[in-house]
């Protein structure tokens, strides 16, 4: 077995830019939401023309979707605010057709108005609705899977000690503050998913990647609580939290596009 100086220094040392997690197999789980978020957006990628998908990561699952679409979409876009992930979506999404623009995640974006029939996003940090509902075109559609309130709130309380929950990310302020924008919410279901951290090495790799969940984590500044929790890990098996999902589909209000056949 590991050591913690060990399991600590292979944490530090994974690569954390993109958005794939295929390291945690046999380290760390998470349970998947019902709705089958990947296998929507193939779906409906195959039937547009236009389609962005706003703070993509590395491009890894919107890379998916296309490659397992029925049609490829005339127009393939992507946002991305962290540097890094840039070059891992363009690379990703060139074999596409698709291009990548460095957009911070509060900012315009740099497309006309009414340019897609379709946008997805997957646990975008923020989502600016004024600038779905203007660059969508009548009758299309956004499509997101998004972090609800208090997710994974187990582990930020164990490393930072009781935190209060915000309601930032409460489902129904985001289909409220769709509305506002515009747009009318067709479906919203929200889950909680069962998630489990096998070793503190998972456990670090985590939380350097999903930067919000202990904001100002390093291994150095959280190293009394990471070896606190790796003595309770080794006594008492996996560490249990939950993971906070919904889905959110709205549409702008007019004629919708043609669809595919």
């Amino acid at each position: 077995m590991s050591t913690f100086a060990e399991l600590v220094a292979e944490g530090a040392a994974v690569p954390v830019e993109g958005w794939d997690f295929s390291w945690f197999a046999g380290r760390a789980s998470e349970q998947r939401p019902s709705w089958g978020y990947a296998a929507l957006v193939r779906e409906r990628v195959g039937r547009a023309e236009a389609v962005l998908d706003i703070q993509t990561g590395g491009g890894e699952v919107f890379a998916e979707a296309l490659a397992g679409a029925a049609h490829r979409p005339s127009i393939v876009a992507a946002t991305e605010s962290w540097p890094p992930n840039v070059p891992l979506a363009t690379a990703k999404l060139r074999p596409y057709g698709g291009t990548v623009s460095r957009v911070d995640d509060l900012a315009r974006l740099p497309y006309p108005d009414g340019s897609f029939d379709l946008i997805v996003s997957r646990h975008p940090v923020v989502t600016v609705w004024p600038e779905v509902a203007r660059t969508l075109r009548p009758g299309g559609v956004y499509l997101s899977q998004q972090v609800g309130p208090g997710s994974v709130r187990e582990l930020t309380d164990f490393m930072m000690g009781p935190q209060p929950v915000g309601a930032d990310r409460d489902p129904r302020r985001t289909a409220q503050a769709a509305e506002r924008a515009g747009l009318t919410v067709v479906d919203l279901r929200p889950e909680s998913l069962l998630m489990e951290f096998g070793d503190i090495a998972a456990v670090i790799v985590f939380l350097r990647k999903v930067i919000w969940i202990v904001p100002d984590f390093t291994v150095e500044r959280y190293r009394a609580r990471l070896a606190a929790l790796h003595e309770r890990i080794t006594e008492r098996g996996p560490f249990v939290a939950h993971s906070e999902r919904f889905l959110i589909e709205a549409v702008k209000p007019g004629t919708a596009p043609t669809p595919r056949t």
